[in-house]
């Protein structure tokens, strides 16, 4: 029996197109399931070559949002080039309102390069990794701080491997319309898409735009700007599609995460109470909250203090925690941006 991702998407008509990826997995109500993704493609010409996807994780929804706005409302005769679109990338999670899927408990960016006959997760990042993403130049996976974080909104791309793809990759993150930009360094055997795409020869692109399990006015404005300023950047569209106008915008103020001491960890069954606000500057030995615990109340809560100085990028929602739960994390500015082209192979 197959065991992978059956797909009549078009990847060569002119058009608009609406398909689905389908998973066969059995389950006890129905021997002869598919887990169905929907796809979309637009496509006028010859030109960039571009992935949109969302949904990654089940609970983020901006991408998700801005996604369904875009695929009713362009046209083929907007575009110049090809956009496949693929809303919601892990579905059973989308629709469970979960950051993992209720199938097997699948991460999706934590499954690639996967596995064509593991679980249904493993066989979308397989399929997303040698299939879908060879064929496509960019790939912007959008994402935000889900149920339990918020997260400063963040364009964000990985280290790259060699000198003119970190150029490029730096180009379109910085064109993203983005007050902060976030350089990821989790290597090339990264198993979450932006190291996939890497793997696959495409430049990947992300970042974190909301958090909460929701979305607001601004953090859909920010989301709506970061795709029409990189599909006008890779010169697709002439005008916006999302936004009312997309304006000129500064280089953003590059961030990075390099140590394990830039996050705050609870160390034990407890409940959070922040100083903190996104953006703020923190220096080390500042205050970041208090760790109560509720079981005795006669007990001084203990004060949490960031060990490295930075901007503080995302904080935990949920006010209790257990032992492991990052709690606040803080990025360093990076800055000096040219330096990430040193010592690179060309």
């Amino acid at each position: 029996m197959h065991t992978g991702v059956i797909s009549d998407l078009d990847l060569v008509e002119d058009g608009k197109f609406s398909s689905y990826l389908s998973i066969p997995f059995s389950v006890d109500r129905s021997p002869y399931f598919q887990v169905r993704t929907p796809i979309f493609r637009v496509k006028n010409g010859e030109g960039p070559r571009l992935l949109l996807m969302a949904g990654n994780h089940g609970d983020e929804y901006e991408g998700v949002f801005a996604l369904a706005h875009l695929i009713r409302r362009l046209a083929p005769s907007e575009l110049k080039g090809a956009v496949t679109i693929l809303p919601l990338a892990n579905g059973p999670a989308v629709m469970a309102g979960r950051r993992r899927s209720p199938l097997d408990d699948g991460n999706l960016n934590r499954a690639f390069p996967g596995n064509p006959a593991g679980t249904p997760t493993e066989r979308l990042a397989h399929y997303l990794e040698h299939e879908l993403f060879p064929a496509h130049d960019v790939i912007f996976d959008m994402h935000s701080g889900g149920t339990s974080m918020e997260h400063l909104p963040t364009a964000l791309i990985e280290e790259q491997v060699t000198t003119e793809r970190t150029r490029r990759a730096l180009h379109l993150v910085s064109s993203l319309g983005q007050k902060y930009a976030f350089v990821a360094r989790n290597g090339c055997d990264s198993p979450t898409s932006m190291g996939a795409a890497g793997r696959a020869g495409a430049i990947g692109i992300s970042g974190e735009f909301g958090g909460g399990g929701t979305v607001t006015p601004d953090t859909m404005a920010g989301m709506a700007r970061a795709i029409d300023c990189l599909m006008q950047n890779l010169g697709m569209i002439y005008k916006p599609v999302l936004s009312t106008h997309v304006s000129e915008t500064a280089t953003p103020t590059f961030l990075s995460l390099h140590s394990h001491d830039q996050g705050i960890y609870s160390t034990r069954r407890g409940w959070f109470e922040p100083y903190i606000r996104l953006g703020q500057a923190v220096a080390a030995g500042d205050a970041a909250g208090l760790l109560h615990d509720l079981e005795a109340l006669e007990e001084k809560p203990v004060t949490l203090r960031f060990k490295l100085p930075g901007i503080v990028i995302s904080r935990r929602l949920h006010a209790h925690c257990e032992a492991g739960d990052c709690l606040v994390q803080a990025a360093s500015e990076l800055t000096d941006v040219n330096q990430l082209l040193v010592s690179q192979p060309d």
